[in-house]
Parts: structure tokens; C-alpha cells; sequence
């Protein structure tokens, strides 16, 4: 119950609270404009913008970045009558979202996004231990937002209501019908996009960062929820029936596999691992990663592609086990949290259904990204998270779990004898934030080489210590390969690192060799063959192509796969982090990038693996039709594969 104070019975004139509630109202709003500071945004644009704006412009985009802390406030006046108190509490709840995007703005220099408020799912799996360390640590900081906490409920208790306690019927209906308004923002309903509108307000979809700066961060929050949020897109069945039976030829004319047996397979995500000497600055002699350009003389090795920058290594790690690019799945940017079905189609049941043990292993807590049940969906037979670990050899090294650690218990699951194994591992020690060198030898650290143009001692630091950890993971590949090389099994290694460690001050200040900005910047990878180390091969790929890659090596193969060979070469370059500039397409480009949009939606409904024979078919009608007078249909000449297998969902 709202507590009375004796003031109740002393209340102004009904016009003059109207005037009161309005004017707070409009201060709030401008308010919110101020504590936002978009460039086109801030109160001075009501009268001076350009000419070819309307004059109604920057109010609306005011208004619209600050309605949902007005719907919020407006509606707590209306249940607890109290004014100050409840504009106060919603202007500070603002004011921790703006927090929040300031932190990821410094660390990741890409602005809150819609997908980002799903992590408030994962605190409680790990997930606040992860980010508490990107958070300002002061006791001061601590001491504020107690004092404030206080202050809240003092001002609630003395605060006189604007209004008598009754007749409550029409602050109820108030009250419920502002709570709806704001619930259904909030949760995306369509209404609202007539008002959040891109054309009405100036929304810029391929630019997040301009689209904040002109519609404040609440706004373009709404913006990108309410326009790009989930959409049900159904297939296009004879756009994927075209492009699979384009490429039947090529399926159907190469020689199986020659390796010997079914090897082993070992597949190390590493966190956050790329060559720090593509930033300007370093020697032409600098080696920070020497394993790992020796083990390229034996296998193969290039850049790789990854769809996420600074963080999201569920992204890279989604796209290599299931071998479907996420730019086909624009409202999907956490796979793990958002896709939930039975069976995911992948590399994984693939192999499972071909006799191989599969194991996924990770020092880490197994519930963060929801990694516990997506291994299930994605058929895993057996999940090695922190708890599985030894206790004698869990060791951290900073503040996670160390590479020898996990690289100890990847070799312990690779037992001499007994079925195939497909290992796949997810390392944590590179993980940042890189401020904190609790365990690091300092003057080690302190030895390593930064380029010259890092002149902010806290970002030379950061990059030092992220290096620091980067070593450990390169020293453990190579042990890695190392011991595998000597075991009598056969065993396919495929190591890359999931995306560049965030980094930011250090990046733009140094700048990178080849001209780019880092949000669209490589990571190294690698696959060897234990049974073929006397041969080198350099190939840049996507992140989406490496199963198809790896499986063309192992005699294990479906139509899919094959096809991901056939096509990702000439689309991989397309793969970019969500906030990096689109890469320019190609008319030959974007024709099989819709083919290929529609043939990844079907193999992720497991609905692919049907149409092979009516494609088989197609293609079949199409060689006869082309053997007779008219223009001829292109094909590719490429690898081939063994038929199909309805196992891994292709």
C-alpha cells in the first residue's frame, strides 16, 4: 500500500497540476536529449539544424529517444502520485542504460544493440563474473549508488502525493493503460512501428553508430527492435533448388576421400588468438606467433572471415559447427540463446552418425551462452566444462582457466584405441578485459614489443597483456601438434581464433598494415593433417566454410557440405562483424548469396536433405534441354563429394 502523508488533503487546482505535470514532462524530455548528447539531438537543434530538415524533426526524434522513460514515468506518477520521485526514478534507469552503452562504446566502439539486453539471461551462468570485469571497480562508485537506493526511499515516504488518495478509478485506468503502452514498446509490438519509422525519423539500418548519433540511443534501440526484429522469413524452395542443381554436376564427379581410416578430429576455438604484427608499427622480423607460422609450412593456413569483432564467440563457434553463414540470419546475433529446436543440423550428428565419439570441452562455466543445452541440440555426446576439469589441473592463468589446462584435457580425451573422435575445444585464457594483470609476470610482459604510434600507457598495457596470454595459447598449439604428430592415429587439427580481443584505443591508434579498420579485420587459422605434414597450401576462408573444409578430408561428407566448398569461396569476404560497413556485392555475387540464403534457412529446418533428388532431378532436365540448340547453362568445375547422408541435416 502507498503510504498518506497529512498533505494529502492540501492539493492545487487541477489546471495548475496539469501545467506542473506537463512541464516536468517536457523537461524530462529534454533532459534525456542532454544526457543522451547525439549531435543532432541536443537542445540547440530545435532552432538551429539545416534548412532541408522540417522543423518538426528534432522535437519528434527527442521525443521519441525519451518516450519510453516518460511512458514509465508517467505511469509510476499515476499509481504512487508521487511526481519528482517517479520522473527521478525513471531519468536514473535512463541513465544506466547510457552507462552501460558508454562501457561498450569504450571497449567495443559499437553502440548497445537490441540482441545485447540478452545477456541479462546469462549473468546468472557465468555471465556476471565475465562482465564484472569491465565494470568501474571503486568503493566510491559502490558507496553512490547505496546513498542513492536511500535517497529513493526517504524521497517515496516524504514526497507529498499530487493527488487525494481517492477516487482511485481513474489513476488506475491511467496507470494500466501507460504500463501497456510502455510494456508493448518494449516488447516490439507492430503499433508502434508507424511511429518508430525509419523514413519519419532517418534511421541509417547499415550504419548502428550514425543511427544513435541522429536518433538518440533509446531511439535507434527502438528503431533497429521494432524493424529488424524477429522475422519469420520463409524460404524461397526453387531459388535453393536452382543453385543445388547448378552445382550437381560438381557433386557428382569427384573421387572419394584417399586418407587411410577415419582420423581423429580436433577443432580448437581460441580465444580471442590473431597475429598482433598485422598492426602498423612492428619490424618486418617481428614473430609474436612463431608456432604457428611454423606448423604453416605443414597444412593448410590463410585468414579467416569471422562474423564478430571484440566479443560474440558463440557467433564464430555457431557458424564453424554448423557450417550456415549468420548473414542469412540477420535477427540472429547470440545463436545459442535465440535458435531452439530439437536437433540442429551440423557437423556434429554428422559425425556422430558416422561412428565418431564427440566431445566438446571448455574451462569455463557451462550454462554462460547457454552452452549446455545448445551442445545437446547440436548432438554433442559429452560436454567438458570447469567442473569436469581435474582438480589438480584447472590452473587459471589471469583470471580464467590457462591453455595448458585445457589443452591438458584435450589430449587426455584422445585415447590411442576405440571409435573416432571429434573433439572440439573453446579456450578462455585470452579472454579480456586486459586492464587486470592479476598472475602475469610483469617484466615478461613488460618485455613485449607494442608499436610505437600506442602512446596511451593504459592501452599499451592492455595490449601487452592481452599478447602476453596470446603466446600462451600459440605455445600450446604447437604442443598441441606436436603430440598428435607422434600418436600412430591419424588426426585433422583445425585451429583459428574466433575474433580480434577488444582492443580498440590500442587499434586506432596504431592502425593496421593493410588499411582497414578493425571491424573488419582477419583472424588466423589453420588445419593440418598429421598423415600429410610434408605440404603447404594457403587459402583464406569464411568461418562458415572450415566443416566443409575439414570433412572433405575425413571421407565423411553430405551434399551440403560440399556445397558450402563449391560456393564460399566466392562469397567468404562477405562475412564481416554485425557492426562492420557491408563488403560491396557483385550482380554474379548477390544472385548465389540468394541461393545460398534460401538452401542455409531449409538445411536449418532440416528440411534441405529431402529436395537432393528433385534437385538431382532438375539438373537432369536442365543437361538434357542444354544438349539441344539454345544457350548453354554454366557449371562449376570443382570438387566433388561422396553422396548424401541425411545425418548432418543436409
Amino acid at each position: 500500500m502507498v503510504p498518506t502523508t497529512a498533505s494529502d488533503s492540501h492539493h492545487c487546482p487541477p489546471a495548475t497540476r496539469a501545467l506542473l505535470l506537463a512541464a516536468i514532462a517536457l523537461a524530462f524530455v529534454m533532459c534525456t536529449a542532454w544526457l543522451d548528447g547525439g549531435a543532432t539531438l541536443l537542445p540547440p537543434t530545435l532552432w538551429n539544424h539545416p534548412a532541408w530538415i522540417p522543423w518538426w524533426s528534432p522535437p519528434l526524434r527527442m521525443l521519441t529517444n525519451a518516450l519510453p522513460g516518460l511512458l514509465l514515468a508517467l505511469g509510476l506518477v499515476a499509481w504512487t502520485r508521487r511526481v519528482g520521485w517517479s520522473f527521478v526514478l525513471a531519468f536514473g534507469l535512463q541513465g544506466i542504460i547510457y552507462g552501460v552503452n558508454a562501457l561498450k562504446m569504450q571497449n567495443l566502439a559499437v553502440p548497445l544493440m537490441p540482441a545485447d539486453f540478452r545477456m541479462v539471461g546469462q549473468l546468472r551462468h557465468g555471465g556476471m563474473e565475465l562482465l564484472s570485469g569491465y565494470l568501474p571497480h571503486s568503493t566510491w562508485l559502490l558507496l553512490a549508488l547505496v546513498a542513492c537506493m536511500v535517497v529513493l526511499v526517504a524521497w517515496f515516504r516524504y514526497e507529498p502525493p499530487l493527488w487525494a488518495r481517492r477516487p482511485r478509478r481513474r489513476r488506475t485506468i491511467a496507470a494500466v493503460l501507460l504500463f501497456a503502452a510502455f510494456a508493448t514498446l518494449l516488447g516490439g509490438v507492430p503499433f508502434w512501428r508507424g511511429l518508430y519509422n525509419p523514413q519519419l525519423l532517418g534511421m541509417q539500418p547499415w550504419s548502428p553508430p550514425a543511427t544513435r548519433q541522429h536518433d538518440g540511443l533509446i531511439g535507434s534501440l527502438l528503431l533497429f527492435h521494432l524493424q529488424y526484429g524477429p522475422q519469420h522469413r520463409k524460404a524461397n524452395v526453387p531459388a535453393a533448388l536452382a543453385l543445388m542443381a547448378r552445382h550437381q554436376p560438381a557433386l557428382n564427379a569427384a573421387p572419394p576421400n584417399t586418407g587411410a581410416g577415419k582420423p581423429d578430429i580436433v577443432v580448437i576455438l581460441s580465444e580471442s588468438f590473431f597475429d598482433p604484427t598485422i598492426l602498423r608499427g612492428y619490424p618486418p622480423d617481428t614473430d609474436l606467433t612463431p608456432n604457428l607460422h611454423r606448423l604453416q609450412a605443414h597444412g593448410t593456413s590463410g585468414q579467416l572471415h569471422v562474423p564478430t569483432f571484440g566479443g560474440g564467440t558463440i557467433r564464430t563457434g555457431f557458424e564453424v559447427l554448423t557450417g550456415l553463414s549468420l548473414r542469412y540470419f540477420p535477427a540472429v546475433q547470440f545463436p545459442w540463446l535465440q535458435i531452439h529446436q530439437k536437433r540442429i543440423p551440423g557437423i556434429v550428428r554428422l559425425l556422430d552418425a558416422n561412428g565418431y565419439t564427440t566431445l566438446a570441452v571448455h574451462g569455463n562455466n557451462p550454462g554462460f551462452w547457454n552452452r549446455t543445452e545448445a551442445f545437446k541440440e547440436l548432438g554433442f555426446d559429452k560436454f567438458i566444462s570447469i567442473g569436469d576439469f581435474p582438480p589438480g589441473d584447472a590452473a587459471n592463468d589471469g583470471r580464467y582457466m590457462s591453455d595448458k589446462s585445457f589443452t591438458d584435457e584435450v589430449l587426455r580425451q584422445l585415447p590411442d584405441a576405440g571409435p573416432p573422435r571429434f573433439v572440439f575445444g573453446i579456450s578462455i585464457e585470452a579472454h579480456g578485459p586486459y586492464d587486470h594483470d592479476a598472475g602475469v609476470d610483469a617484466k615478461m610482459r613488460d618485455a613485449i614489443p607494442v608499436p610505437a604510434a600506442v602512446t596511451d600507457p593504459q592501452a599499451r598495457v592492455e595490449l601487452q597483456n592481452y599478447i602476453y596470454h596470446m603466446q600462451h595459447a600459440d605455445q600450446q598449439l604447437g604442443r598441441l601438434v606436436d603430440a598428435l604428430a607422434q600418436r600412430k592415429r591419424r588426426t585433422l587439427i583445425v585451429f583459428f581464433g574466433d575474433h580480434l580481443p577488444a582492443l580498440v584505443p590500442a587499434f586506432q591508434q596504431a592502425g593496421f598494415t593493410n588499411g582497414q579498420g578493425f571491424l573488419t579485420q582477419t583472424v588466423p587459422y589453420l588445419l593440418v593433417d598429421t598423415a600429410q605434414m610434408d605440404r603447404a597450401t594457403r587459402q583464406n576462408a569464411a568461418a562458415w566454410e572450415l566443416p566443409g573444409m575439414l570433412l572433405a578430408r575425413t571421407g565423411v561428407d553430405d551434399r551440403y557440405f560440399a556445397l558450402t566448398r563449391l560456393v564460399a569461396p566466392q562469397l567468404a569476404a562477405l562475412t564481416r562483424a554485425p557492426d562492420a560497413p557491408l563488403a560491396e556485392e557483385t550482380a554474379a555475387q548477390r544472385q548465389l548469396d540468394e541461393g545460398m540464403r534460401n538452401v542455409a534457412e531449409l538445411q536449418l529446418k532440416n528440411k534441405l536433405w529431402k529436395l537432393w533428388p528433385q534437385a538431382a532431378a532438375l539438373a537432369a532436365r536442365e543437361a538434357t534441354s542444354a544438349r539441344t540448340p539454345g544457350p548453354a547453362i554454366p557449371g562449376d568445375t570443382v570438387t566433388r563429394v561422396n553422396p548424401a547422408t541425411p545425418a548432418g541435416g543436409g
